[in-house]
């Protein structure tokens, strides 16, 4: 209870009841009509008295009761009494208007307002009983407007503790959703934690994998082409000859090992360095040619466009892991590829007719691995399409299809 309420509930009835003996007894003469002065000032005191008495009580009522209702029906006729015999004790009687609430149960809060709504007519129409027409028709005016002010009043009360209510449930309410999106904040920051964690490993895997591709694309066909070429050099018989190969097998080291790098430092083939990709390819099918001893043929179709490197960087590698399988495995005597350009797509096509195998067979069982598996997913990981066709003795077709990504 508020410092201020609390100072009127217990010297408020105190202050009153005083201000009222008093000035009835200045009034006495004028004012005074029913009874004497020694009734009122024995009243007053058995007023004082129930004030004492309560103030005890109060102590340890801390809701409307059988209690707190014997004292102010107790009160009311007191003030009632007083009020009869002298008006100026409405000063007293007062009090009913401002703790009903506090001392009554809900239903008999009216009842008990009505008897000080009537009360206080009486005192406001020059005392009780009326002796006039014209008394008791303010009297009865007097309790109409007291009546309806008392009405009002009890409304205006209930639509306050009622908006109370509201603002309790209210705030309950707010408590429980921040209290849900607390949980559900440490719940969010526990799934970031997790996915920042699955995104590190998923990094690391894909990195792993860029490498490994990356080597197998640069590091394990330069490795076989330097194999291939002493062991060119280790069967010729002319001296000449000989040195050629060793030559080329010096070149395709060195340049495996700048692939190498390239690959670490997460660069594209240098190959696309310094030129563009049909250049590239050009380059990439001649080489390739000189280097197996197979009749290669190369053909660009389409509008030529600059590409997104990565995407370039894919076809080429495509590219090259297909030359180095016909030149590993299918004895071609002939190889095609060809670049087109179409409206949103680019492919890459390498053809052989060597002696071709069974595709369902082989991407089975080496979808692990970085043949037509890892060149397959190279291609998927640009939203691309990728597809083999081939069967024994009738040779080979690889074709690529990704998305025209140009270069920015």
């Amino acid at each position: 209870m508020p410092e201020r309420q609390e100072w009127y509930v217990s010297w408020g009835p105190y202050v009153l009841l005083g201000l009222a003996t008093l000035i009835s007894l200045l009034t006495e003469v004028q004012v005074m009509r029913n009874g004497r002065p020694e009734l009122l000032v024995a009243l007053a005191l058995v007023a004082l008295v129930l004030q004492l008495c309560w103030a005890k009580i109060r102590r340890v009522v801390s809701a409307p009761g059988a209690a707190s209702q014997a004292y102010y029906a107790v009160r009311t006729v007191l003030a009632f009494v007083l009020t009869y015999l002298n008006p100026f004790f409405a000063i007293y009687a007062i009090l009913g208007y401002f703790d009903s609430g506090a001392w009554l149960r809900p239903r008999a809060i009216k009842a008990g307002l009505l008897v000080n709504a009537l009360t206080m007519a009486g005192s406001q129409s020059g005392g009780l009983p009326p002796s006039s027409l014209m008394q008791w028709t303010a009297f009865g005016g007097l309790f109409v407007l007291n009546t309806g002010l008392l009405l009002l009043f009890v409304r205006l009360d209930a639509e306050k503790e009622e908006n109370a209510r509201a603002k309790a449930a209210t705030i309950a309410e707010l408590e429980q959703a921040n209290a849900r999106l607390k949980q559900a904040h440490e719940e969010n920051a526990g799934l970031q934690a997790q996915l920042l964690e699955q995104a590190r490993e998923a990094g690391i895997s894909d990195e792993r994998r860029r490498l490994a591709a990356e080597i197998h694309d640069t590091i394990a066909q330069s490795l076989a082409g330097i194999v291939t070429q002493l062991q060119a050099a280790v069967d010729s018989e002319d001296p000449a000859e000989g040195r050629r190969h060793v030559e080329r097998a010096a070149d395709l080291a060195r340049h495996g090992l700048g692939e190498a790098r390239r690959s670490v430092q997460d660069l594209g083939p240098s190959a696309l360095e310094h030129d563009a990709l049909p250049v590239a390819l050009r380059k990439v099918v001649e080489e390739w040619e000189a280097g197996s001893g197979v009749r290669a043929e190369f053909a660009v179709t389409g509008e030529v466009e600059p590409l997104h490197g990565e995407i370039e960087a894919t076809l080429l590698r495509i590219a090259q892991e297909s030359l180095a399988n016909a030149g590993r495995h299918a004895q071609a005597r002939r190889v095609g590829v060809t670049l087109s350009y179409m409206d949103d797509e680019v492919s890459v096509d390498v053809r052989d007719d060597g002696r071709g195998f069974d595709p369902g067979r082989v991407t089975s069982s080496s979808t692990s691995g970085f043949g037509l598996g890892g060149m397959r997913a190279r291609v998927e990981r640009v939203a691309g399409a990728f597809e083999v066709e081939s069967e024994p003795g009738l040779g080979t077709a690889v074709s690529a299809r990704v998305p025209l990504v140009r270069h920015v």
